[in-house]
């Protein structure tokens, strides 16, 4: 049973178990989301509103029309034909879908990726479906026909690039490709670019009814607003070229009819670790594009239904552990977090999974970008959590990583050849001691936790045992130094970063415990159990505790305690949670609890790292229902930004980043639910 309900000009359709929340309006929608440089979002109302774009907001341009009894319909943004009425937008897991109605048809258009973390070869498939529904409401026969393209501004990393695009035949079938001209693998980095090699196809799922064409959009639109057809020969421009398909549908009436495109991107090569060009992880057995679109037509149908049933499952559980919000605005993280990264093999087929700090500065690897997604790792499959610590450790482990801390980052994303960040491998300066070496320490430990054994940990124990070591004679009360909310400057003294040193002391313990070494699992938890005192003393400011431990009068999110439960630790006495929790409430604004005294500003991922210390759900919705509503209301039509203001919720920094898969630590927090999807 279903209903429609009036939202922000917009009439969505709700299930009826969510009939007191009208549906989230996302600041940006996410339509073919895969890795940092195969993403493409609408930042509008109305998928009709403006044209798509790459996360950066760089023109990422597609085109869907729909051609009703000879009148030419828009479905997205962009084109010169009248829009069909939006009726409802629902963003799941794995699907975004948008129900348009007009002309007496219903026509529903989703954007599917099956992103399924527990098959990691599907995973890592850079290839997404556009679906089609359409059927009459009205009790006639329509004549209808689809059009859809993509635009070659999805291979060049600026427009004026010249490209090259061609059919292919593939088992009978047509399929498009384009790419650029000079195809310089690999040869750019930085934070604000896209991808100019490796080529994009799309093909339709099967023959009939298929016209297929390359040229200028306007060539191919017009054509196709003619007669519902594309024209028998291509134009090749050097650039702005389009990939277009048309489907002639036919008479439509009320049994709906589908047809789907498939959209893929084979990069060739996607990242360098190490000065070693490594493949994605779907071509590690040779695989190659034409192997992609073989294998994404043969599992279409099963994969549709795995996806729908996972998002269900997933919808459902997140509700059952947080509430309606909270699981509305996880699932908005969902594919964000995985399109932050690239799923890629190493050289003797380990698995390797490397994010880029998208809009921050553009690293690769960064460890305290991985920390604070983590909990997605840690719940959908921890076998992706090791693929992020792997290359971290094998770098630490080189001679040319000569501090007793832990790294910040492998590089400047697509090469992850060494640290750029501060002093890089030169110097101390502007590093991050504490608060790395305490990330990885902590994350190995939870991998232990969820996988039940300690061998991964066993593998790198001369370099963890370091990171212990520094952060047993530093670890307590910080230096003057970075922590991982570095666009803060730097503060000596900071409680929230003691903490996570002092729970890192005992993740280490714990990890000791594990592997035997008894004596030394003794002897850090006897460590962190002490500091866990001393920092009471040096942190209490009357009813709350402090930013830092020489400034009375501050406070600070203590999002680090969360993996003092999470990891069985039991450090710290349960009443310094509820002490802060009870003192958040009393400083939340509008859309959120800032991070500290300091500013306005907040990070997301923290605040819900934060609402996860409360132990009752009233208190846990509290602090989640203000960041809700950021996300419902911001201005700032972008991928969903981890740092924004709680007075004005626009964006202060950053966007599409992977720190949102944070958000997801909720579900950490029940042990069962943390089994179910870890396990499965």
């Amino acid at each position: 049973m279903k209903f429609c309900m009036l939202f922000t000009g917009l009439v969505f359709f709700v299930a009826a178990q969510t009939l007191s929340l009208a549906p989230i309006r996302p600041p940006a929608v996410p339509l073919i989301a895969h890795d940092p440089y195969f993403s493409i979002w609408s930042a509008a109302n109305r998928l009709t509103d403006s044209i798509t774009t790459h996360w950066t907001g760089k023109p990422n341009s597609l085109t869907a029309l729909a051609r009703i009894d000879s009148k030419t319909y828009a479905l997205t943004g962009g084109s010169k034909f009248p829009a069909m009425d939006q009726a409802g937008l629902e963003v799941l897991p794995t699907r975004t879908l948008y129900q348009f109605l007009d002309g007496g048809v219903r026509l529903q258009l989703t954007f599917f990726t099956p992103a399924l973390p527990d098959d990691l070869d599907v995973l890592s498939r850079p290839l997404s479906y556009v679906e089609w529904e359409v059927q009459s409401t009205d009790g006639k026969q329509h004549d209808v026909a689809l059009y859809f393209d993509a635009s070659s501004e999805l291979v060049v990393n600026t427009r004026d690039q010249p490209v090259s695009a061609t059919r292919v035949l593939l088992d009978g079938q047509t399929a498009l490709r384009v790419g650029s001209r000079e195809q310089p693998i690999l040869a750019k980095r930085g934070d604000d670019v896209r991808i100019d090699w490796g080529y994009l196809y799309l093909e339709a799922d099967r023959p009939e009814g298929v016209t297929a064409s390359i040229g200028l959009r306007r060539q191919e639109t017009n054509s196709f607003s003619k007669d519902g057809h594309l024209p028998d020969s291509d134009d090749l421009p050097d650039n702005g070229a389009v990939l277009a398909f048309a489907i002639d549908l036919g008479k439509i009436d009320s049994q709906p009819a589908s047809r789907y495109m498939m959209i893929g991107y084979d990069d060739i090569y996607a990242i360098e670790y190490l000065e070693r060009r490594e493949r994605a992880w779907w071509r590690r057995k040779g695989a190659n594009a034409a192997t992609l679109l073989r294998m994404a037509r043969r599992d279409h149908d099963t994969l549709l239904q795995k996806s729908k049933a996972f998002d269900a499952r997933l919808m459902g559980d997140l509700r059952s552990v947080g509430g309606e919000k909270y699981a509305r605005l996880a699932t908005l993280a969902y594919r964000q977090t995985l399109a932050a990264h690239k799923l890629v093999s190493d050289a003797d087929g380990t698995p390797m999974f490397f994010p880029k700090e998208n809009f921050s500065n553009g690293c690769i690897a960064t460890v305290d970008v991985i920390y604070p997604s983590a909990p997605f790792t840690l719940l959908f499959n921890p076998r992706l959590l090791e693929a992020q610590l792997y290359p971290v450790m094998e770098y630490a482990r080189l001679e040319r990583w000569r501090w007793p801390f832990a790294p910040h980052d492998l590089g400047t994303y697509p090469l992850a050849n060494g640290q750029v960040y501060g002093g890089a491998e030169l110097t101390e300066e502007n590093q991050m001691p504490v608060e790395e070496s305490g990330n990885m320490l902590i994350l190995t430990a939870a991998l232990a936790k969820v996988q039940g054994n300690a061998s991964f940990a066993e593998r790198y124990w001369r370099e963890l045992t370091k990171w212990a070591e520094y952060l047993q004679s530093k670890g307590l009360d910080p230096e003057n130094q970075l922590s991982t909310d570095d666009f803060a400057g730097h503060l000596a003294h900071n409680a929230n970063l003691s903490i996570k040193a002092i729970l890192a002391l005992g993740a280490y313990g714990m990890l000791a415990e594990m592997t035997g070494r008894k004596q030394a699992a003794a002897e850090y938890r006897a460590t962190a159990q002490e500091f866990a005192k001393k920092w009471i003393d040096l942190a209490k400011d009357g009813d709350h505790y402090r930013l830092a431990f020489d400034k009375p009068g501050t406070w600070s999110q203590k999002y680090n305690l969360v993996w003092d439960r999470l990891l069985g630790l039991n450090l710290f006495p349960a009443e310094v949670a509820r002490t802060e929790i009870a003192y958040y409430k009393t400083r939340q604004n509008k859309y959120g609890l800032p991070l500290d005294n300091r500013k306005d500003y907040t990070k997301l991922d923290w605040v819900l790292w934060t609402a996860t210390l409360a132990d009752n759900r009233a208190d846990f919705e509290t602090l989640v229902a203000p960041a809700y509503q950021f996300a419902n209301d911001s201005e700032s039509r972008v991928p969903l930004s981890d740092w924004y203001d709680t007075v004005t919720a626009k964006q202060v920094g950053f966007q599409a980043r992977s720190v949102v898969g944070g958000l997801f630590i909720k579900m950490l927090s029940d042990p069962t639910m943390w089994a179910k999807y870890a396990k499965q």
